[in-house]
């Protein structure tokens, strides 16, 4: 029987399982960083499913200028622990010097990846739902606000349509191409 038969659904599972958590750790740690509202149902439900290993970690490792280390720590293990799950199971050889690497480009990749699909659910509702207000829109709204400011400031709206949306969708694959690849790329020589 291939190895594969049982790796890759192992590999999957390890995906999905720690995927899941990152992101809501990830989606935690930069709701806080753009000082969302977290009385909002959706910032609650990621405070409670966080909460339980970072009040321990916060004792250990303090905020940094209203930075939330203990998050970017917590981020940092999960990751490192499915990176090194994955190559335990896909490859029967590995430098430890690979670690560093790919799990800083994975976290990258990750926040680069809710800032996507925040800017298209944003887009999205701003289409469909005009004028209502929930819990996702006010979060989804604060996510993306300070990415698509700036670019609002040298792309005012030309005829009553923002383009900043489109031109952050286009850049977060550049940004992926150009800066997170090569990160990746570093860990693989140590294959």
């Amino acid at each position: 029987m291939d190895s594969s038969y049982f790796s890759n659904p192992a590999i999957y599972l390890i995906d999905a399982i720690f995927g899941l958590y990152l992101i809501a750790v990830m989606l935690r740690f930069l709701l806080q960083l753009v000082r969302a509202n977290f009385h909002n149902p959706i910032c609650q439900f990621l405070v409670k499913i966080t909460n339980p290993p970072l009040v321990p970690l916060r004792r250990l490792i303090p905020g940094f200028k209203g930075v939330d280390v203990a998050s970017l720590f917590l981020l940092f293990a999960i990751q490192l622990s499915a990176t090194l799950l994955k190559l335990l199971i896909a490859s029967s050889s590995f430098s430890i010097l690979i670690l560093i690497p790919l799990t800083i480009s994975d976290l990258l990749s990750l926040a680069l990846n809710v800032f996507m699909v925040a800017i298209l659910v944003q887009v999205v509702l701003s289409w469909v739902g005009q004028g209502v207000h929930n819990p996702l829109t006010s979060t989804i709204y604060s996510l993306t606000e300070p990415v698509l400011a700036p670019v609002r400031r040298f792309i005012p709206p030309i005829g009553g349509m923002d383009l900043s949306p489109l031109v952050v969708l286009i850049a977060i694959p550049l940004i992926k191409m150009l800066v997170i690849a090569p990160i990746a790329n570093i860990g693989r020589l140590f294959i």
